[in-house]
């Protein structure tokens, strides 16, 4: 299939596999937004597209942005959010309020090669975060190429109570909430100290918590996961925030809630 760069503004000629991932961004974007996870500006999405383009359809220089990135994103071609763009926009504007980059040989920079017709478009303001994990699951977890950064709700009134300090009580309370979501994030969440959006430190410390958890959450900010496809890194997401939520319901009412026991969550690891 041949494919058109530079400013095109429909999906008419990337691959189709590209277009159905864009449907789904779309789609999950839609959930954001109802579930208001995605205020304003809020949060960020990008995955991995490196798999479905040769190295020859890539014309040089096209739109070109200079940008040091590590070593080891040469060559990536991602999907990216826009900075300042709102993810309600990636309903029925995918193509405005983000793009598909391509980085460079010596990742010095990066070229839009698709969408990104906003005015003044730059990816993410997060995007060395997302390129750090891009690269290490490239690296260490070949399947997961979608990562997805959100607002949700309870995990982030969560992450300004005392029990966030405590993260092995953390995810004890979130896990005996019910059997799903031991089932469902069955390595926990990462409970990562509040640090400058954006910034080396945040994408480091993110990268330590993706080597043992399934969901990072950034105190008083939000929170990350990671999969093979956008659906199911929102997955992790909306099921972990299903116990904080839960959690939260029974405080609430007044009573801390019972849970599953220790044996009861035993017995789930065969589903796991």
């Amino acid at each position: 299939m041949t494919i058109k760069f530079n400013r095109m503004n429909n999906k008419e000629n990337l691959p189709e596999s590209v277009v159905n991932e864009l449907k789904d961004v779309s789609r999950i974007a839609e959930y954001l937004w109802n579930k208001e996870w995605a205020e304003r500006n809020a949060g960020n999405i990008s995955i991995d597209l490196s798999e479905y383009f040769r190295p020859d359809n890539y014309p040089d220089g096209n739109r070109f942005f200079p940008f040091a990135l590590p070593g080891e994103a040469a060559n990536l071609t991602l999907f990216v959010t826009g900075k300042g763009c709102y993810l309600r926009s990636l309903i029925h504007n995918i193509d405005e309020a983000s793009g598909i980059i391509r980085v460079n040989s010596d990742a010095s920079g990066y070229s839009v090669i698709w969408g990104g017709n906003s005015e003044n478009f730059k990816p993410t303001s997060e995007l060395i975060t997302h390129v750090h994990i891009h690269c290490f699951n490239r690296m260490n977890r070949t399947l997961q190429n979608a990562v997805l950064h959100t607002h949700p709700l309870e995990l982030i009134v969560l992450s300004h109570h005392h029990l966030f300090k405590d993260e092995e009580k953390f995810n004890h309370s979130l896990w005996k909430m019910c059997p799903e979501i031991r089932v469902f994030v069955p390595k926990g969440i990462f409970c990562a100290p509040y640090t400058m959006t954006g910034s080396e430190d945040l994408a480091e410390i993110t990268i330590n918590g993706l080597k043992k958890r399934d969901v990072i959450l950034w105190e008083k900010h939000g929170a990350l996961a990671t999969g093979e496809t956008i659906e199911k890194a929102f997955d992790y997401l909306d099921v972990a925030n299903k116990g904080a939520k839960m959690l939260l319901m029974a405080w609430s009412a007044g009573f801390e809630p019972a849970g599953l026991t220790i044996q009861e969550m035993k017995d789930l690891e065969k589903f796991i």
